[in-house]
């Protein structure tokens, strides 16, 4: 079973601390709910393990691999940033095969949901399509661990439900560190929940403790 190890990472912005000597594991098949309030490091923490923000220290291993920047991480880490991050004036099918191999693109162009979007451009979608269009680009990516940085962001109740219908289907296939703002969005897929604050990540085994930590109201 593939697994993605990481370790020891630290990250200041000047003086200030913002991740501590982090530590976090995620199989394959196996769903990792980031969350904290705004600010406390997560966007940063799955940029760092993607190769794409500088820290002070990181060790990142997917198996027997050592990710030591960005080019590494090519075909093992994929990473969904907030914004949407396809090209406009595009059509999704070319989009597609620009994106995925020969194999994996015809698979996609199949999908119910990309179908009806095959001969758009991406620039006319709503904010909801572009996003499910770009979780299953990255899902159907050769990655086997995919980081999803507020995937929820600006779509519609109907849309967070298709998006997290999507990932139940392909949760087996991958490992999936996600974050939101919503806590209730995350533990609807997650197996495991990690809490970061003032730099340090716990896991969580009962929602009482988001309470205790001040992350949740009763």
């Amino acid at each position: 079973m593939n697994h993605l190890h990481v370790d020891s990472v630290r990250k200041y912005y000047g003086t200030k601390l913002i991740l501590s000597d982090i530590f976090l594991s995620c199989k394959q098949g196996e769903v990792k709910a980031l969350v904290g309030r705004n600010g406390c490091g997560k966007s940063t923490l799955l940029k760092i393990i993607f190769g794409s923000e500088k820290a002070d220290y990181r060790f990142v291993k997917v198996d027997n691999k050592v990710v030591k920047n960005i080019s590494d991480a090519k075909n093992l880490i994929s990473y969904l940033p907030q914004d949407n991050f396809l090209p406009n004036n595009i059509k999704i099918r070319k989009l597609i095969n620009y994106f995925l191999g020969k194999a994996k693109a015809e698979i996609l162009k199949q999908n119910d949901f990309i179908k009806p979007l095959l001969n758009k451009t991406n620039n006319i979608l709503s904010g909801g399509e572009k996003r499910i269009v770009e979780i299953l680009l990255i899902l159907y990516s050769d990655s086997n661990f995919i980081l999803l940085d507020e995937p929820f962001n600006g779509v519609s109740p109907i849309v967070r439900e298709q998006i997290i219908s999507i990932l139940r289907t392909h949760k087996n296939q991958k490992g999936i560190i996600i974050t939101d703002h919503d806590y209730q969005n995350v533990i609807k897929i997650a197996d495991n929940i990690l809490f970061l604050k003032d730099g340090n990540l716990k896991e969580i085994k009962h929602k009482n403790e988001l309470i205790e930590l001040g992350y949740l109201n009763i």
